[in-house]
């Protein structure tokens, strides 16, 4: 463990840390999705925000304009909401390719600085790294505001499964650039903050998820959802739950499916969720139940409907929907990483998979499926371990990090260089000429600092 992730873990048992005994912080969250969009990006910052806000902080929430907004663009609008203040500034977006549903922030860093000027924030929260969160970063570096950002998506391994695998390295070094800019970047789990700080990523603090227990509860179980499936009421349904696209592992879930199958023909197989491969999945499996889209209360209801949480995704960096699946009382098979890792105890609350064994996978699925009295137990585990994680106790450690953040910043950082482009403000590659093309590894790692 790092000093600066000592420091967090002693303040986050100190009745002082948060807001016990302090000013509430003004914190600016910038970020290019978030809710009613569906990802885990916009559901983590939608809990945390909410929190934040009934835990008494001022945010500033600068985001692009979605089609349900009604708010004009570059207006700072604010609103008393759940005990604290929020303001909004909604920026123009332009739609990320094969994303069509997320987009990029377009702002000029003199605009996001000309109103952090009037009102100037405590600390800036970057939540991702495209043309807005480059924006903030240069803004609240000329302003001397201290920057924390967070690790949310695995864009390296992404890469990879959208033809561009071979400027991995690239696409690493441009991030690592981005995050080692900031006075903290935060990450879900140790394995995590292990594997980046590896890849010379600095002053990282692992700041884990919560979840929803009331919303993603047993108790939402739907007789007539199932019986829209086609299922009667002791028969098992597998589900999916999360973007139809390459880089879910997708063949894997449909593999594993099918063989629980095999061993009970009475299996439902159901995918939740929409994306590129969608099309082409219900053409191959019209037998399988494409449930789309699904939101609140609602997706909390096909997940509670289900019985067996198939997860063989590889490229997470956390995996919210296995927080979603445990809390609803499935039982779940994941890979031994992010979440799963974190919060799957094998045999307890749910069925690890060494990493990336495809064949495990399956063959853990179909022993699963022959054990009914397991399958009980699993469900059972899976609601106890989700109840103790609660949003509270989450964003008490956030604050206790930006609080450090606040008290103390590291290091003086030197102006970068950039190009102006009409998407935004991008960082030269000189990281990449530092670490090569491909992104092979610098011998040297910077120690991290504590905050």
């Amino acid at each position: 463990m790092t000093n600066l992730d000592s420091l967090i873990q002693a303040k986050a048992h100190d009745p002082n840390t948060g807001n016990a005994g302090r000013a509430p912080l003004r914190i600016a969250v910038v970020t290019e999705t978030y809710a009613p969009e569906i990802n885990g990006v916009a559901n983590t910052m939608r809990h945390m925000v909410e929190t934040l806000l009934l835990q008494g902080h001022n945010v500033e929430l600068t985001r692009p304009r979605q089609a349900c907004d009604t708010q004009p663009i570059g207006v700072l609008k604010s609103a008393t909401d759940t005990g604290g203040n929020l303001s909004l500034r909604l920026v123009r977006g332009l739609s990320i390719p094969k994303y069509r549903e997320l987009q990029f922030g377009l702002v000029t860093r003199g605009s996001l600085a000309s109103g952090w000027r009037d009102v100037r924030p405590d600390v800036v929260h970057i939540v991702t790294e495209g043309p807005l969160g480059w924006a903030a970063l240069f803004a609240a570096r000329r302003l001397g505001i201290p920057v924390s950002s967070g690790f949310h998506t695995n864009f390296e391994a992404y890469s990879r499964h959208y033809g561009i695998g071979l400027f991995a390295g690239m696409v690493d070094a441009s991030l690592r650039l981005f995050h080692n800019r900031c006075d903290a970047t935060l990450v879900p789990i140790e394995q995590i903050r292990q594997a980046l700080a590896g890849r010379g990523y600095e002053r990282l603090a692992v700041v884990g998820r919560g979840i929803d227990t009331v919303r993603f509860n047993p108790e939402r179980r739907s007789d007539a959802l199932r019986t829209s499936w086609g299922c009667k009421a002791d028969e098992p349904v597998a589900i999916y739950v999360g973007r139809l696209a390459p880089e879910k592992n997708l063949g894997l879930f449909i593999k594993a499916a099918l063989a629980v199958r095999e061993i009970d023909p009475r299996t439902r197989i159901v995918l939740v969720g929409d994306g590129p491969d969608a099309a082409a999945l219900r053409t191959a499996h019209p037998d399988f139940v494409f449930a789309g889209m699904r939101r609140g209360d609602d997706l909390a209801a096909h997940y509670a409907s289900a019985d067996l949480f198939l997860f063989p995704s590889v490229t997470e960096t956390f995996g919210n929907v296995t927080m979603e699946a445990l809390a609803s009382g499935l039982a779940v098979v994941a890979y031994d990483y992010a979440a799963a890792r974190q919060h799957i105890a094998h045999h307890r609350n749910g069925l690890l998979v060494p990493f990336n064994n495809a064949a495990e996978f399956v063959a853990t699925s179909q022993r699963l499926i022959k054990n009914a009295e397991q399958i009980v137990t699993l469900k059972q585990g899976a609601r106890s371990a989700a109840e103790n994680l609660s949003w509270g106790q989450i964003v008490h450690d956030l604050v206790a990090v930006l609080n450090s953040v606040v008290a103390r910043r590291p290091f003086a950082q030197p102006a970068i260089e950039t190009n102006e482009t009409a998407a935004g403000i991008i960082p030269m590659a000189q990281e990449a000429g530092r670490t090569g093309i491909l992104g092979q590894s610098s011998p040297s790692v910077t120690t991290h600092s504590a905050i």
